[in-house]
């Protein structure tokens, strides 16, 4: 895989779920200098001690305040922004805009706008269970037919995946596809059983008709996931690394404290 041109990057969202996964698989690769954006006021955090004990360097800012945002970023040359959650919209298009007029002297950036890359991966395997799974039960409570496929991608591979697409030229100014992991519905279920014991299986419609109950919202958010994140033609073969087994995910999910969660 060719070096990258890439010096600097600063990640925004850093401590959180997936921000740290791949602020940590950027470390753990040592070819950048990588910067970690908090909001201001400064707070003792876990997880950005943990990143600036193996080399990052925070940056306190004000995601309202361009001119701090811009300040923050000069220098950069890749933006990643892994904000989620209620605070998703306002951070991310300040820190386009910002990410934007720092980058402007290029000419290149001037014509046709900052480079980007979308990467797209499915579901988490951490949060397997919302697909149906009560392994307190034993039971499985599929959302579709037993043959629909899921995308599932585990965290870390997300980060591995984020640090090497800066070496792809198919990733600019495009959209990457990945998975770490394609199963029918079917084999999901056979892969929990090899971690842990039979289940009993139902399958559910995805609430047509009328007569339906309302349904809760993670059952119906479940139930978009199984039928909509299907997808092809992806670009495993363009990366270097296997995606770690789906069956460590789920021996995660079962042996994490937090049952009510699956946080893992």
């Amino acid at each position: 895989m060719k070096s990258s041109t890439f010096k600097i990057v600063t990640i925004a969202g850093a401590t959180g779920l997936l921000g740290f996964h791949i602020a940590d698989a950027f470390l753990n690769d040592g070819s950048y200098k990588i910067k970690i954006l908090r909001q201001k006021p400064e707070s003792e955090n876990k997880n950005a001690s943990l990143l600036a004990s193996k080399g990052a360097e925070t940056i306190y800012v004000d995601y309202n305040d361009k001119d701090d945002l811009v300040k923050a970023l000069k220098g950069t040359d890749v933006v990643i922004c892994a904000i989620g959650g209620h605070e998703f919209i306002p951070p991310q298009r300040a820190l386009f805009v910002a990410a934007k007029e720092v980058v402007e002297f290029l000419q290149e950036l001037k014509k046709s706008g900052m480079e980007y890359t979308i990467i797209i991966d499915g579901l988490f395997q951490e949060y397997l269970w919302v697909l149906g799974f009560d392994h307190k039960n034993k039971k499985a409570n599929l959302f579709a037919d037993g043959n629909t496929k899921v995308v599932t991608t585990a965290l870390s591979d997300v980060g591995k995946y984020t640090v090497e697409s800066l070496k792809l030229p198919a990733a600019r100014n495009g959209i990457i596809r990945v998975a770490g992991c394609v199963l029918t519905l079917n084999e999901l279920v056979q892969k929990f059983e090899e971690v842990t014991v039979s289940y009993d299986l139902t399958v559910r419609e995805r609430y047509k008709n009328n007569t339906d109950p309302v349904p809760a919202l993670l059952d119906d958010w479940a139930a978009y996931l199984v039928t909509t994140l299907d997808f092809k033609d992806f670009h495993n073969d363009k990366f270097t690394f296997t995606p770690r087994p789906i069956t460590d995910a789920i021996k995660k999910i079962l042996d994490t404290s937090d049952k009510k969660t699956g946080y893992v």
